[in-house]
């Protein structure tokens, strides 16, 4: 198997760059602006899904920039909906979203049907890390994959009915 290089530099900056710093286009300042389940990834090539050691990391970013994005959409002038998808071992797949209404007509507010308060991730390090997090709250899923989807109560739009 062949070493990858730049590993240590690829994690050190994980927990110190802030990828909105890169997206000139994220203008919340616009009346006009609205996002269709816009989403980030963090950890693009699934580093994560083998090594939870390697996963943490790539979810540590990921709540950061929750953080982050609660700061940026304060300036926002319309309803919107803020909140993460983590899957049980699809590190590659986990994202945080941002939703509005807007011209598509996606529905808003989005809801998702059969979510539950009790777990349903089999992945024992991804569900105690969770379980570890303060001030979100918690709806866990199944499609195709166990996943838990995480937001914060007064941020937005409810999701839930």
């Amino acid at each position: 198997m062949k070493r990858q290089r730049g590993l240590r530099r690829y994690y050190k900056n994980l927990s110190i760059q802030n990828e909105f710093d890169k997206m000139k286009w994220l203008d919340f300042e616009k009346t006009d602006t609205w996002f269709d389940n816009w989403h980030i990834h963090f950890d693009w090539y699934g580093h994560g899904n083998n090594s939870f050691r390697k996963r943490k990391p790539h979810l540590d970013k990921l709540f950061r920039h929750f953080d982050l994005l609660i700061e940026k959409t304060r300036n926002l002038k319309t309803d919107f909906q803020l909140y993460t998808i983590i899957l049980d071992f699809d590190s590659a797949s986990d994202a945080l979203f941002l939703h509005t209404p807007n011209p598509i007509n996606t529905q808003f507010p989005f809801r998702i049907e059969d979510l539950k308060l009790e777990s349903t991730l089999n992945n024992k390090p991804l569900k105690e890390y969770l379980e570890n997090l303060t001030g979100f709250e918690k709806l866990y899923g199944q499609a195709g994959e166990s996943f838990c989807l995480l937001y914060k109560k007064g941020i937005g739009a409810d999701l839930i009915p």
